[in-house]
C-alpha cells in the first residue's frame, strides 16, 4: 500500500507540470520568428507562470551570462537585442515553488538567398544510349542558413509544354552548387534554371536553353609510357569513350616554366575508337631536361575533355655545347697558376658534368701538364711557364665541351699595346657596389672586359670575376657582404690575352667600427721600443681598415697613427719610466675598440762611456804588463817615469856619501841589512857593516849589453881592470846606484871611491843564494803561467827597497835618460 501510494502521487505531479507545460516561463520575439536576418533588431520577452521568489533572470549565449534586462510588470521582462550578428540562444528563469525548468528560445541569423549566376552544363559522354548532364552554378554570397537549391530542367524547349523535372542540387565548395540528371540519345535540346530558397526567402536564375552536342566532352585520356632522345620524346595515349574523338592537345613544360602545346596539338584524327592506343612525338626538347607532360581530347563539335594526369621523364645528354667561362690568378712567385671556372649551366651542360680536364700546352715543347678533376672542384693549380697556354674542359656522359683557353700575362708573344681602363670609378651603396669605366682610345674593335673582385687578401680563396663585351663600361658586382673590404681590377682583354688592367682597393659597403683591436706585442732595446701588430680578424673589422691608432700612455698620453698596410712601428728615445701601450684599428664606420693593453718599463741606461774607457784601460794595462816583461823595455820604461816624476835633481856631489868617497878613495862601505824587514833596529845598528871593494874602471865607449845579463849576476866580486871594452856587462852611466835599508837613508851607505868615476851598477853579495832562489821560482812561475814572455820576471833584477832612497844616496845624471842602445 505505501508504495502504491508513492507512485500515484509521482504520477499527479508530473500530471501537473504536463499541464502546466513543465517551464516556468514562455519565451519569445518582437520579430515572431526563430530566424532573423542579420543586422536587425527585436526584443525578447519572458512571462512567468509562477510566482517568482525574488527576482526574474534572462541569460544567452553558452555557456548562460546573464543579461541586462527590463521589467515590464510582476510576470515579464524584456531584452533589448539591436544589430544581431550570429546565431544567440536566450533563456529565463526564477525560483518557483514547486520547482520548473527554464524557458529558453534559439534564433538563428543569416541572409535570405542570392539569385544563382554563371549556369553552365556539360555533357558527358558515355555511350549513344544515355549520358548524364552535370550542371553546376553560383549560388551567390553564403547565407549562414540551411538553404534549398532545385534544378528545373525541360526537354524540347521549342513550343514544349512538358512539366519540368526538379533535381535537388548539393553544395560544392564555397559559392558553388551543383545538380546532375540523365538523357537518353533522343534528346537533342533542354532547358535549365535553378530555384533556391531559405527561411528568409527564394530567389530564381535565368533560363538557360542547350544543344546536347554543343556540351558533349569526351573522357579524360590516359597517357602511357614515354620513349625520349635528347630532342624528343614520344608518349603513348589511350582512348575512353565510345564515341570516337577527333581532337587531341598535347602540352609540356619544363620545371618552374609554363606549359607549352606540342606544335601538331588540336589536329584533326581519323578517329579513335575506345582503347585504342596512339602515339604523339613532342619536339623540340633541350637535352638531360625533366619535362611533364598531359594530354586533353575533344569530339569534332563540343568542349574539351579535362587534362588527363601528368607523366614525366628526362631527355637524355649531349656533350657540352659552350666552352667553360675561365679565369686565373698567378702566385706571387710566379711558380704557379691557379685556374678558376664556372659550372656549367644547364642549357650548355646537355647532360650530369662527371669531371673535368686541365691541361697547359707550351707553344713549342707540347703538352706540359694535365689533370683530370672532378666535378665538385672550381679550380686547379697548375705550373707556370712562359709562352705556354692553360686549356680546360668539362665533361659529361657524351663528351668533352669545346676547350676554354687561357694565356697568361707573361709571354713571349708580342700582344698589341693597349691603353688601360681610364677613370675607374668604385660606386657603394647599401648591398650593391658599381663599377665604372671610361673605354680607352686605344682598345681594339674585338676588345672584352673582365672585372675581378675578392675580399681583401683572398684572392686565391674567394675569387669572383665576369666577362663583359667591349661596347659595356659599367658592372654592379654580386655577391658583396656587408662590412667586408673587397679589392680588385678590371681587365681588358684581345685574343685571349690580358693586354692591360686597372686596379682597385678599399672596397665596402655597410661600414661600421671595428668590433675589435689588433693584437700587440713589444720588443723593449734600450730606449725604444718595437710594437707589432697582426690584423683583426676578418669578421670584426667591420669594412676596409683606414689607419691603425697606437696609444702610448705614462705621465701623459701620445696617440700614434699608422696607415693601414703597416704591422710595424718603432718608437725611440723614451724616458725611463713604466708605459702602458694599446692599440685600435678605424674604417669608413669610425674607430673600433681598443686591443689588449700591454705594459713594458724603460730602466735607466748605464753611461757607455765609463765602461768603454774601462775596457780600454785594462787593454792598455794587459799589454803594459806583457811589455813590462821585456828587460829592455821596463828599463826604458822606469827611466822614462822616474824623469817624468822628478821635477827637481840634486846635485848628487854635494851628498854625504860623495864627500865620505873622496876621503876614501878605492874603496866604499856599504852597510846593509837582511832582507826581512821584521828585525828590531837595535839589533841592526849591532851588526857589522860589510865592505866591499870598489875599483874605478875606465870610461868605455862600446856598446852596452843586456841588461839581463847583469840583473843575472850575483857575484860580489869587482870586475879587473884588465877587462877588455867589449866585454862590459853594463853600459856606462854617470851616475852610482845604491840601496839604503834604513828609514832616513843617511846612515848606511854604499862609499864611491871617486864621484866623477864612471861606475856599473853595484850588486851587492848581500843578496845571496836565498834570493836567487826566489828569483828561479818566481821565474819559474811566470814561465809556467805566461810562456811567451821572457823568462826574467818583474823582479828577477836584485832591486831591493828594502829601505829609502836619499838625496844623499844617490848621484843623477838625466842627460843619458835617452840613450839608446847599439
Amino acid at each position: 500500500m505505501t508504495r502504491a501510494r508513492t507512485i500515484l502521487t509521482a504520477v499527479a505531479v508530473l500530471c501537473v507540470r504536463l499541464c502546466t507545460g513543465g517551464t516556468s516561463c514562455a519565451i519569445r520575439t518582437s520579430a515572431g520568428r526563430r530566424v532573423v536576418q542579420r543586422g536587425s533588431s527585436f526584443e525578447v520577452y519572458c512571462t512567468f507562470h509562477c510566482r517568482c521568489k525574488g527576482h526574474m533572470h534572462m541569460y544567452s549565449d553558452h555557456p548562460p551570462r546573464e543579461q541586462s534586462h527590463t521589467q515590464l510588470n510582476s510576470t515579464t521582462i524584456y531584452l533589448n537585442v539591436a544589430n544581431i550578428t550570429k546565431n544567440r540562444t536566450y533563456s529565463c528563469w526564477c525560483i518557483c515553488s514547486p520547482e520548473l525548468d527554464s524557458c529558453g528560445l534559439d534564433i538563428s541569423a543569416g541572409y535570405p538567398p542570392e539569385r544563382p549566376e554563371n549556369m553552365s552544363c556539360i555533357y558527358k559522354v558515355k555511350d549513344k544510349e544515355a549520358s548524364v548532364v552535370s550542371c553546376t552554378w553560383n549560388r551567390g554570397r553564403d547565407t549562414f542558413l540551411r538553404n534549398n537549391p532545385m534544378l528545373w530542367v525541360r526537354t524540347g524547349y521549342e513550343n514544349n509544354t512538358d512539366e519540368p523535372v526538379r533535381y535537388k542540387g548539393s553544395t560544392k565548395g564555397t559559392g558553388s552548387s551543383s545538380a546532375s540528371f540523365t538523357v537518353s540519345g533522343s534528346v537533342q535540346r533542354f532547358s535549365v534554371w535553378v530555384e533556391t530558397e531559405n527561411p528568409l526567402g527564394s530567389a530564381a536564375s535565368i533560363t538557360v536553353n542547350y544543344t546536347l552536342w554543343d556540351i558533349a566532352m569526351p573522357e579524360t585520356p590516359v597517357l602511357g609510357p614515354l620513349g625520349c632522345s635528347s630532342r624528343e620524346c614520344v608518349l603513348q595515349v589511350e582512348s575512353q569513350e565510345s564515341v570516337p574523338t577527333r581532337r587531341l592537345e598535347v602540352q609540356y613544360r619544363a620545371a618552374a616554366r609554363e606549359w607549352t602545346s606540342s606544335p601538331d596539338s588540336g589536329r584533326s584524327l581519323q578517329g579513335v575508337q575506345t582503347g585504342s592506343v596512339q602515339g604523339r612525338s613532342v619536339s623540340p626538347l633541350e637535352p638531360y631536361t625533366l619535362y611533364h607532360f598531359r594530354a586533353r581530347s575533344k569530339f569534332s563539335t563540343g568542349l574539351w575533355s579535362q587534362w588527363s594526369a601528368d607523366i614525366s621523364a628526362w631527355t637524355q645528354e649531349e656533350a657540352p655545347a659552350k666552352e667553360l667561362d675561365v679565369w686565373f690568378a698567378e702566385s706571387s712567385d710566379f711558380k704557379s697558376l691557379r685556374v678558376y671556372w664556372k659550372e656549367p649551366d644547364k642549357s650548355s651542360a646537355r647532360g650530369r658534368i662527371t669531371g673535368y680536364k686541365v691541361r697547359v700546352d707550351g707553344r713549342s715543347s707540347g703538352s706540359v701538364f694535365a689533370a683530370d678533376v672532378s666535378a665538385d672542384a672550381a679550380s686547379r693549380s697548375v705550373p707556370f711557364c712562359v709562352d705556354c697556354e692553360v686549356k680546360v674542359w668539362a665533361l659529361n656522359s657524351r663528351g668533352p665541351s669545346p676547350p676554354a683557353r687561357i694565356t697568361p700575362r707573361h709571354t713571349r708573344v708580342k700582344v698589341q699595346q693597349v691603353e688601360p681602363p681610364q677613370d675607374v670609378q668604385v660606386t657603394a651603396a647599401n648591398l650593391s657596389v658599381t663599377i665604372s669605366w671610361r673605354t680607352p682610345a686605344t682598345a681594339p674593335p674585338r676588345a672584352a672586359y673582365v672585372v675581378e673582385w675578392f675580399p681583401e687578401g683572398l684572392k686565391l680563396e674567394e675569387l669572383r670575376w665576369v666577362r663583359l663585351a667591349a661596347d659595356v663600361n659599367h658592372n654592379v658586382l654580386t655577391g658583396v657582404e656587408p662590412c667586408e673590404c673587397y679589392e680588385g681590377a678590371v681587365h681588358v682583354f684581345y685574343n685571349g690575352s690580358s693586354v692591360s688592367s686597372t686596379r682597385f682597393t678599399g672596397v665596402a659597403t655597410l661600414n661600421s667600427a671595428p668590433a675589435a683591436g689588433p693584437s700587440v706585442q713589444e720588443t723593449v732595446e734600450g730606449n725604444q721600443v718595437t710594437v707589432t701588430w697582426t690584423e683583426i680578424p676578418r669578421g670584426q673589422r667591420g669594412g676596409c681598415i683606414t689607419k691603425y691608432t697606437i696609444y702610448l700612455g705614462s705621465t701623459q698620453q701620445q696617440l700614434i697613427s699608422m696607415p693601414a698596410s703597416e704591422r710595424r712601428h718603432v718608437i725611440r728615445h723614451l724616458p725611463p719610466a713604466g708605459y702602458s701601450l694599446w692599440m685600435t684599428a678605424s674604417t669608413a664606420g669610425g674607430e673600433g675598440r681598443a686591443g689588449q693593453k700591454v705594459k713594458f718599463f724603460i730602466q735607466q741606461e748605464t753611461p757607455v762611456y765609463p765602461l768603454v774607457l774601462c775596457a780600454v784601460a785594462a787593454v792598455i794595462g794587459m799589454v803594459l804588463m806583457c811589455l813590462y816583461h821585456i828587460s829592455a823595455v821596463k828599463q826604458r820604461f822606469w827611466v822614462y817615469f822616474q824623469c817624468l816624476m822628478l821635477d827637481v835633481v840634486p846635485d848628487p856631489a854635494n851628498s854625504k856619501w860623495a864627500k865620505e868617497c873622496t876621503e876614501d878613495e878605492g874603496e866604499i862601505n856599504l852597510k846593509l841589512q837582511p832582507s826581512g824587514s821584521g828585525v828590531p833596529e837595535e839589533v841592526e845598528e849591532e851588526e857589522e857593516p860589510i865592505l866591499v871593494d870598489v875599483e874605478e874602471l875606465p870610461k868605455q865607449s862600446a856598446a852596452p849589453a843586456d841588461v839581463s845579463s847583469s840583473s843575472s849576476s850575483s857575484s860580489s866580486e869587482v870586475p879587473s881592470p884588465e877587462t877588455e871594452p867589449a866585454a862590459a856587462l853594463y853600459p856606462p852611466t854617470n851616475y852610482i846606484k845604491s840601496f839604503s835599508h834604513d828609514s832616513d837613508g843617511s846612515d848606511h851607505t854604499q862609499t864611491s871611491m871617486d864621484t866623477n868615476a864612471t861606475v856599473d851598477y853595484i850588486s851587492s853579495h848581500v843578496l845571496g843564494s836565498t834570493e836567487e832562489e826566489e828569483e828561479e821560482e818566481e821565474e819559474e812561475e811566470f814561465a809556467g803561467l805566461l810562456g811567451f814572455f821572457p823568462s826574467h820576471g818583474v823582479f828577477t833584477e836584485p832591486m831591493e827597497f828594502g829601505g829609502k832612497l836619499t838625496l844623499n844616496a844617490v848621484k843623477i845624471d838625466c842627460s843619458d835618460f835617452f840613450f839608446s842602445e847599439q
